[in-house]
């Protein structure tokens, strides 16, 4: 069928499913159950990270799922992210380590950077004073060996701009699979996806509902007139449609939640597409950035003097 986009196919000839569930916020005590349930619902991808807080619990209800046979290893897609007070070189292999430890697994099927940027070993805050200067090409090197030992099946980065994944494109003596980025209707990423493409890099959407969770990220993503209006078109939730707008821009999807309704509901988008005269409206939603990354900026003790600098021409807000 041709609107079913249920993976896309990474350079490492892996297929990433295209809907996973993100974990990030899932307090402890409800994330395990949220994995559980999306599991038995049809999910294969689970979108992981130590800097999360959880990886050991969903490392028992993984256990406990292969235990009782409702999936085997080899039909689940586990990402995983090194946290920044991990990058300097030596420390990658150990990271790696405790998260399959947490995870109870013997590889991740898809290990990422979190963000190109550097915090002081041990620091928990961010604060100006523990950024630390990065060696992005050293750092990719050690991740390198991890795919080598086959226990990353696939690496890549979240958070880098064109040019950051450009420069590690040119250097990179395995390419980075993945890009892990903010995307949704309101932050749309075209520059972005089109480099991603060009250079045979997945794109991966994480918040593309817009984080309606988040209490700290102000937006109301669900509530744009342009996806409100095509959603009640299609008969389908607004969430549905933002997620279903995604698979047809060519990334793959991270919605998370903890609601078992919530987690089917994201789930149902396949086996129906948004029309083009639909899909075109969405072209012409204000577009604004919501996860901006400040805490990585300072004038003097950070490399990335501005947001600018931060996110290179990829634009922090654009009217």
């Amino acid at each position: 069928m041709a609107n079913e986009i249920g993976s896309f196919e990474l350079n490492t000839g892996a297929k990433i499913p295209s809907v996973g569930l993100g974990t990030w916020q899932a307090a402890p005590g409800v994330v395990g159950d949220a994995v559980a349930a999306a599991v038995k619902i049809g999910y294969q991808h689970i979108d992981c990270a130590s800097r999360y807080g959880n990886e050991a619990e969903i490392g028992k209800v993984l256990k406990k799922l292969f235990e009782d046979g409702v999936v085997n290893r080899e039909n689940l897609f586990i990402t995983s992210k090194i946290w920044l007070t991990e990058l300097d070189p030596p420390d990658v292999p150990e990271a790696l380590n405790r998260t399959l430890q947490d995870l109870q697994l013997d590889y991740v099927d898809l290990y990422l950077m979190h963000w190109p940027v550097r915090l002081k070993k041990g620091s928990v805050e961010f604060k100006p004073e523990n950024i630390m200067p990065i060696d992005i090409p050293s750092t990719w090197k050690a991740m390198e060996f991890l795919y080598d030992s086959g226990k990353a099946r696939a690496i890549g980065v979240s958070n880098f701009s064109t040019k950051k994944l450009s420069d590690l494109v040119e250097t990179a003596r395995v390419p980075p699979a993945v890009n892990q980025v903010e995307c949704h209707p309101s932050w749309q990423q075209h520059k972005l996806h089109e480099f991603c493409k060009s250079k045979g890099v997945h794109l991966s959407g994480y918040s593309p509902l817009g984080s309606p969770g988040t209490t700290w990220v102000k937006a109301d993503v669900l509530k744009s007139p342009v996806l409100e209006t095509v959603a009640k078109e299609l008969g389908k939730s607004p969430a549905q449609t933002a997620l279903r707008w995604g698979l047809q821009m060519g990334h793959s999807v991270l919605p998370k939640s903890t609601n078992e309704a919530r987690i089917r509901e994201n789930f149902d988008v396949l086996g129906w597409s948004i029309p083009k005269e639909m899909f075109d409206k969405f072209s012409k939603m204000e577009q604004a950035r919501l996860v901006q990354g400040t805490s990585f900026v300072h004038e003097t003790m950070s490399p990335y003097k501005t947001l600018e600098e931060l996110w290179d021409d990829d634009q922090v807000h654009v009217a």
